[in-house]
């Protein structure tokens, strides 16, 4: 398993680039702007991460900003954890045995969402390629919030 980023969300993108970026000196690796979901996702690291952030090798942290939706109370501007795995099907099977809930299951091989007794939101990406589609996680609804 490999830390990937912990993603948070900004009700105002400028206001909060300059406390991460000019304040606190973390820097600005990428930058995506999703039109059809219209939304912002700007990835930040510590200076001495930049280079091996570039290279997927270090931590960031995701500023995520949704161009309609800016006021965030109760903890909802906390998004989630994330981490790359080997298996996301193996891991995935590991927790439902366990009695953890699949809030969005890994239908596309790819990415699935859980939550941590704490009620914290954990994202699962697959290492490399996608998986191949299978049962269970092809047909199993979303579960909850993630």
């Amino acid at each position: 398993m490999e830390y990937l980023h912990t993603m948070v969300r900004v009700g105002d993108l400028q206001r909060s680039l300059q406390f991460y970026c000019e304040l606190l000196g973390l820097v600005e690796v990428s930058r995506q702007d999703h039109e059809k979901g219209r939304y912002t996702l700007v990835f930040l690291a510590a200076p001495g991460d930049v280079e091996r952030a570039k290279n997927n090798k270090a931590p960031l942290v995701e500023l995520t900003f949704n161009w309609d939706d800016n006021a965030y109370d109760g903890g909802r501007n906390f998004g989630h954890l994330a981490y790359r795995v080997e298996n996301i099907y193996t891991l995935c099977q590991r927790l439902l045995d366990a009695g953890i809930t699949i809030n969005r299951p890994p239908r596309d091989g790819h990415m699935a969402f859980v939550r941590s007794p704490d009620n914290i939101s954990i994202e699962l990406l697959q290492r490399g390629e996608s998986l191949p589609s299978q049962e269970p996680w092809a047909s199993m609804p979303n579960t909850g919030v993630w």
